[in-house]
């Protein structure tokens, strides 16, 4: 039975939201552990937090002291590990921070998770729940098969590399000492509360402003899409139904060329935004492409379906109208972000 639970990263995109899906389905007390940089955003939990379910605690997953005083004041029995740096673009122009959080931090987590799990002499329902990407596994030829939990590490990005990194050691952990672990890949993941660097908030909030959408290259690489809302409930149920040692994907069976994505929210636009400055398919412009850019990603989810019985719910087209709804309906949140 999970009871105490510890979410790193949880003012993220991703953590938000799962903090939210989680509170919706327990009472239970919630530690969220966040260094509260430019993703990391206390807007995102006002909710949460001003319940008294969430308690928000400042801090560096690298900062090992705070971390074991976390577990043992929390009497934290559970960690999900969303804390990361996930931006490809900014890990090209200074990838130091990618490999300090995403593996020195998963590395100090995993140390003082071990010595809590080992001092109470190994209990079954502990659980560490770490969180990755697809983009372990480098990129598809626009005909092959989606990548398995079985496909070889590939990494082409030093955000691609940091978390593939991280990925082996909570495996090791796994087999070295027993620890109880579990891994998931996932897709691209879309919806509420996401940070307006990355691509689908970045158009939407773009063509509000009036302002170029900018395309990468020849805007015909593959993305699988996952909507979050569906991302948290597969993450939830890898934590109640999945064997320690355990890795899934997580896909949402919504591939997608970027331009024809990038079409689709400006035709969205068109019909749910009143006043644009400029009509949305005119701001389409193509940049030079960013080094290393992989062609495709794509997972395939039958492991995931079959051993846990999860599949995603929302089709892209419906996932995108909600996700631009929400961008039109909370300025407020994104506005400040800009400045960052």
């Amino acid at each position: 039975m999970l009871e105490r639970i510890l979410i790193t990263g949880g003012a993220g995109f991703i953590g938000s939201n799962f903090v939210r899906h989680w509170c919706e389905r327990t009472n239970e007390p919630i530690c969220v552990l966040d260094k509260l940089s430019y993703a990391g955003n206390r807007s995102s939990l006002l909710q949460p937090v001003a319940s008294g379910q969430v308690q928000l605690v400042e801090g560096d997953i690298c900062d090992r002291t705070l971390v074991s005083q976390i577990l043992q004041k929390s009497d934290i029995d559970t960690i999900v590990h969303f804390a990361a740096e996930s931006h490809v673009d900014r890990s090209i122009v200074g990838p130091a921070a990618f490999i300090q959080t995403n593996v020195v931090g998963t590395f100090t987590l995993l140390e003082a998770f071990r010595d809590r799990w080992q001092a109470h002499h190994q209990p079954e329902n502990y659980r560490f729940l770490h969180i990755s990407t697809d983009e372990i596994y480098g990129s598809l030829e626009i005909d092959a098969p989606p990548f398995t939990e079985n496909t070889p590490y590939a990494p082409n990005s030093p955000y691609s590399a940091s978390k593939a990194g991280s990925n082996h050691l909570v495996s090791a952990y796994f087999h070295t000492y027993g620890l109880p672990t579990l891994i998931t890949n996932c897709a691209n993941n879309y919806g509420p509360y996401q940070f307006p660097e990355k691509l689908i908030p970045l158009m939407c909030v773009n063509i509000l402003l009036g302002k170029p959408l900018p395309v990468y290259g020849d805007g015909r690489n593959v993305r699988d899409w996952l909507h979050v809302a569906d991302h948290c409930v597969a993450l939830e149920q890898v934590l109640r139904k999945a064997p320690p040692g355990s890795v899934y994907n997580i896909g949402g069976n919504s591939q997608v060329e970027n331009i024809n994505l990038v079409r689709e929210l400006c035709d969205q636009m068109v019909e749910l935004a009143e006043g644009l400055p400029y009509p949305p398919h005119d701001l389409i412009t193509f940049v030079a492409d960013r080094p290393g850019h992989d062609r495709r990603y794509a997972v395939d989810i039958s492991k995931i379906q079959q051993e846990i019985g999860w599949a995603p719910t929302r089709s892209l087209k419906v996932g995108l109208r909600q996700t631009v709804e929400w961008y039109l309906q909370n300025r407020s949140w994104w506005q400040p972000l800009l400045k960052r």
